[in-house]
């Protein structure tokens, strides 16, 4: 088992070896998941804090129901109502997540870096479930996933990712997790929400920009929408959301425009009719439902692995 990472708190230093750890792991998942009783026993025993500084449903449901497919406690903390709200500072919740016992504390948090911050402070393991405009390496991995499982080996196939780019995490965590498998990516999406760097030429081995999607998509072996944030429109970022649907949005005709067959994803929660067609959303092509089931499974992957590394746990292959 090529792992001996601590913590998951970004893909941005992974090597192709790791990342297909957990990709080889996340299939003997989705076999527990398909038991008559979706239970196995590694975590027995191990506690798993789920800390949502941030508003999260997908993320944080997901989350819990991986732990408790392999048998862990499972405590909640969130934001609303909690010492976070009252004013507490993160330096003294780390302290109360520590007094608390956690094996795996799953961690969301608005302000990038803050699950390296938790991570050199206390002994559990950290895996970042998304931290502001940085990462989301959980995402990452599960898209990668779902690519593989649907097109095969991902070495040469281009995937054009569309949308906000800029304040995307699921973009750069995607960036980072496909990269190493091969894969190529085309950006497209409005200039005003590309980073400056990466508009102007300045962008990673692999990948490209293409302001016109009908280009973008020409070809492509996938194509993954982002969730357009509608506040970058208020702030003057976008004309409007009418002309961003119209140029930048995932339509029947676009879409086929890709290779036949080619997949389409998208991170959720989808705004249908602005960045992604209802049509589309839920065709023959689409993935996203996949997506969420699959997220379960690399979810447990990454806890059966933290849990592996931190002391043996219990067989994978017996039953609850």
């Amino acid at each position: 088992m090529k792992w001996n990472r601590r913590h998951v708190l970004d893909t941005d230093d992974w090597s192709r070896d790791e990342i297909e750890t957990v990709l080889d792991q996340t299939r003997a998942m989705i076999e527990i998941l398909q038991r008559p009783i979706r239970r196995a026993p590694p975590l027995r025993g191990r506690t798993v804090i789920l800390f949502f500084a941030e508003s999260s449903t997908r993320t944080r449901v997901s989350f819990e129901l991986a732990a408790k497919a392999l048998s862990a406690d499972v405590t909640n903390i969130t934001a609303s109502g909690s010492s976070v709200e009252k004013g507490e500072s993160l330096y003294d919740t780390v302290r109360t997540l520590q007094a608390l016992g956690g094996d795996v504390v799953v961690m969301r948090h608005a302000s990038s870096g803050a699950p390296y911050f938790v991570a050199q402070r206390t002994d559990a393991a950290v895996i970042n479930a998304g931290d502001g405009w940085h990462a989301h390496p959980t995402q990452g991995l599960l898209d990668a996933y779902t690519l593989r499982d649907a097109v095969g080996d991902l070495e040469g196939r281009r995937v054009v990712i569309v949308g906000d780019v800029l304040h995307s995490r699921v973009a750069r965590s995607d960036i980072n997790t496909l990269l190493p498998l091969g894969a190529r990516i085309t950006l497209s999406g409005p200039p005003t929400l590309i980073p400056l760097a990466w508009r102007c030429g300045q962008l990673p081995p692999g990948v490209t920009y293409e302001s016109d999607l009908d280009r973008a998509l020409d070809g492509a072996d996938a194509v993954i929408a982002l969730r357009l944030q509608r506040e970058r429109q208020e702030s003057g970022l976008l004309p409007s959301l009418r002309e961003y649907s119209r140029v930048w949005g995932l339509t029947a005709d676009r879409v086929a425009r890709m290779r036949p067959g080619a997949p389409v994803m998208h991170p959720g929660p989808m705004n249908e009719g602005i960045e992604i067609d209802a049509s589309v959303a839920h065709g023959t092509r689409s993935l996203i439902e996949t997506q969420v089931t699959n997220g379960v499974a690399v979810r447990m992957a990454l806890l059966y692995l933290l849990a592996a590394r931190a002391g043996p746990p219990g067989p994978l292959e017996e039953r609850a």
